[in-house]
This record gives structure tokens, C-alpha cells and sequence, in this order.
């Protein structure tokens, strides 16, 4: 008597596994990578590159204009006070403005960037409410109508 092998239902069968892992594994990573895209936004991207293309001819101009005036910064920054001192140096031809505006831009996070204006309180001394900074490395940039100085902050 000739018996007929009994087969086995089709998701018992290894080789089928082995054959829907694949897209399933892609569709699953495709998943992933939008979630994680979508949550993530870097802020990196300028949305209007043309005109900030455009835009750095006019601040190469503020920063000679900087270094014209051979203008240094020294910004004091305690973690126990609430304001911020910042002493500016620069040769004779350099007329001191009223007012600076400060800001505080995160190396890697657009949104937690932080601007703050500061009030001249003595011939070369500015002094201004103390942004509440994180950790990390902070690029500032210390401005004027027509200058501009651009220095490294590094938190611990």
C-alpha cells in the first residue's frame, strides 16, 4: 500500500519564514527611519540657502570691519549670577554703541539657541540678563548695526 506523504500547512515550512523575513525586516527598518525623521528635525538645513548664500558677502564685511577695530571680547559667564559681563577692547578709532546684542548658538541644536541684548554700564562694559545655557559647546556671536565677533563658549 502506497502511502501519501502528509504535507505540512505552509507556515510550518522554515523556507517560507526565511523568504518574508526580508521585506518584513525592510518594511520594519522603512518604519524606523520615518519615525525617527520625523521626531528628529536637526535644523541643520538652511530653508533658503540662496539667500544666505547672498547674505555672507555683507557678514565677511562686518567681521573685517572687526578686525579693523581690532576688537576683542571677554564674556563672563557665572553659573551663580543672573547676568552676564562682557568686556569689549578695541583700538581708538572704535566708538562704543549703546547697546550688543549677544547670541548663543548650540552646536547642534537649532532650538535651544538663546539671544539676549546687552547694556552698556561702563565705557567697554556690557552687562545683560544670564541666558539659561546647557552643557556643551556654544558658538556667540557679539554684533553691532555694522560689525560683528564671533567666539567659542565651552560649558562643562
Amino acid at each position: 500500500m502506497n502511502q501519501i506523504p502528509v504535507q505540512k500547512p505552509w507556515y510550518m515550512e522554515s523556507y517560507v519564514w526565511l523568504i518574508i523575513s526580508f521585506p518584513l525586516a525592510a518594511v520594519i527598518a522603512g518604519i524606523i527611519t520615518a519615525v525617527l525623521a520625523v521626531k528628529s528635525d536637526s535644523g541643520l538645513v538652511v530653508d533658503d540657502y540662496y539667500k544666505e548664500g547672498l547674505a555672507i558677502n555683507r557678514k565677511l564685511e562686518r567681521d573685517q570691519l572687526a578686525t579693523e577695530y581690532e576688537i576683542t571680547a571677554n564674556l563672563q559667564y557665572a553659573a551663580d549670577n543672573e547676568q552676564i559681563r562682557l568686556i569689549i577692547g578695541a583700538n581708538n578709532k572704535f566708538i562704543y554703541p549703546e547697546k550688543l546684542k549677544v547670541s548663543f548658538l548650540n552646536a547642534t541644536k537649532a532650538d535651544v539657541d538663546k539671544e539676549e541684548v546687552l547694556i552698556q554700564s561702563g565705557a567697554n562694559i556690557y552687562i545683560g540678563a544670564r541666558p539659561d545655557l546647557g552643557q556643551g559647546k556654544w558658538h556667540v556671536i557679539i554684533e553691532d548695526k555694522d560689525w560683528r565677533l564671533l567666539k567659542v563658549l565651552n560649558l562643562p
